[in-house]
């Protein structure tokens, strides 16, 4: 009997089986759909925050990538007078530090508090750079479950209506699109909200390292200037 009803399931395409038991199961997509619109936009916003969160993953990766031996050069060339040589070996960099620090060497004879200011804004400005979009992850982490909360207030409001519509007349059928759009959107909205929350700490703590990096190779770079030419 239980084989008939599943062959009858499987031929209208509204459940499947979900075991050798006859354990019955709703598809994921017809769940989502069930959530209605709200669940739409819930999705577009599960869509931007893993597309930010990609975006900003590999720059900010390419940003912490580190040359060793890039400060050793430097403080030769310094030592050396070979200012322009030192430039270009910023530029060839192509990195926050290189820029950093380029703007450094450009500063040099003028007093070693202009030069420091000047690489403390450069930075300043790398870091501005590697955050774009970021804030659009937290944004998303707060307010996915809150569409999430309204779906399921709409939904319980639409179970209630088709209730009070229905007369004597109720039965599961009618409240169960209201309670599957309450529960659905409840779901979608905390697993979009938490998958960003999580995306957004990821990104804070890489940004966080390229800026104790920066920090670090500015020290570095002033120290150079402080010491004594050979």
């Amino acid at each position: 009997m239980i084989t008939g009803i599943i062959l009858q399931i499987q031929e209208t395409g509204e459940l499947i089986s979900g075991g050798p038991e006859g354990e019955l199961t709703l598809p994921i997509l017809d769940l989502v759909l069930k959530g209605g619109w709200i669940m739409g936009i819930i999705g577009v916003l599960s869509v931007i925050a893993f597309y930010i969160f990609f975006e900003r993953y590999f720059v900010i990766g390419r940003a912490a990538r580190e040359d060793k031996g890039f400060m050793d050069s430097i403080r030769n060339y310094i030592h050396e007078g070979k200012l322009e040589s030192a430039k270009a070996l910023c530029v060839t960099n192509r990195s926050p530090i290189g820029r950093m620090i380029d703007k450094g060497l450009s500063r040099i004879g003028k007093p070693l508090n202009d030069i420091n200011t000047a690489i403390e804004n450069v930075g300043k400005l790398e870091v501005s750079k590697l955050e774009k979009n970021v804030a659009g992850l937290a944004t998303i982490a707060g307010a996915a479950p809150m569409l999430g909360f309204l779906g399921t207030v709409i939904g319980m409001i639409r179970a209630f209506y088709d209730m009070s519509m229905a007369g004597n007349n109720i039965n599961i059928e009618l409240l169960s699109r209201g309670i599957y759009q309450a529960m659905i959107t409840t779901v979608g909205g905390l697993v979009v909200g938490i998958t960003a929350y999580i995306f957004y700490n990821i990104l804070v703590a890489r940004i966080q390292k390229v800026v104790y990096k920066l920090e670090i190779t500015a020290t570095e770079f002033m120290d150079v200037l402080h010491e004594p030419a050979k």
